[in-house]
């Protein structure tokens, strides 16, 4: 019984998903079908479509690395060279703060209060900068501690998932550098003009806060269990 609305339930999920594929447009039925659609399948920006689509390279980027860390730890890794440090925690609470920043921006164009749209994006922008400043000062006190790319691989993927995690947020930057610059010149009752913009731009830090968190939680938090893990893989 079980096993008949396993399969029930599944051929229906891939005929919702490959449906499309099997559909006939030369047929009438087909025809008349089509012709009652609106032509629009989600209801989406070009701005959010943009950001979905980075969604997905940088996922599987960012997945990439994650694995080959996760497999690349040798069973005789010292796990006493391993960092602990706080300045990490910082780097969190404000990537926290710039997405809690950005959900009162989007929430306040929402409810027509624009009062407070420019400075919350000014905010912001400190934030985003105040992030990558304390990763330069953090990749600086390693290199004086002597932990270079070459020390391990721990040190190798720290350094590696940081530089891209910091480009990517540098990528963010230059688009919120366009949109601050176009809400710097707009009227307080225009600023809806940028929701758009400023909805995709809240969707993206969104997603590096995600990505992050889940660095952190791999890398620092359950750092020895991870580790240990890893190494009950390869042995």
């Amino acid at each position: 019984m079980i096993n008949i609305l396993y399969i029930k339930i599944m051929s229906k999920f891939l005929k919702n998903i490959f449906g499309t594929l099997s559909d006939k447009p030369w047929e009438k039925k087909q025809i008349e079908t089509d012709n009652h659609h609106h032509g629009k399948t989600f209801d989406i920006s070009l701005q959010t479509s943009a950001v979905i689509v980075i969604f997905g390279v940088s996922t599987v980027l960012f997945t990439l690395i994650v694995t080959g860390y996760l497999y690349s730890i040798p069973v005789s890794q010292d796990t006493g060279y391993l960092l602990k440090p706080n300045l990490l925690w910082l780097n969190t609470l404000i990537l926290l703060f710039v997405t809690y920043f950005f959900n009162k921006i989007t929430n306040d164009l929402k409810n027509n209060k624009s009062e407070k749209v420019k400075n919350n994006l000014l905010i912001i922008g400190f934030l985003s900068y105040l992030f990558l400043f304390g990763q330069i000062f953090f990749w600086f006190q390693l290199m004086r501690s002597g932990n270079y790319v070459s020390t391990n691989n721990y040190f190798s993927s720290f350094y590696i998932f940081t530089t891209l995690h910091g480009l990517h947020l540098l990528g963010g930057l230059l688009f919120w550098g366009k949109v601050f610059s176009k809400i710097n010149k707009l009227k307080k009752e225009e600023f809806i003009k940028e929701q758009k913009n400023i909805d995709a731009l809240s969707l993206y830090w969104t997603f590096l806060l995600i990505v992050w968190i889940i660095f952190f939680s791999i890398m620092y938090i359950f750092n020895d269990t991870v580790i240990a893990w890893c190494r009950t893989l390869l042995s």
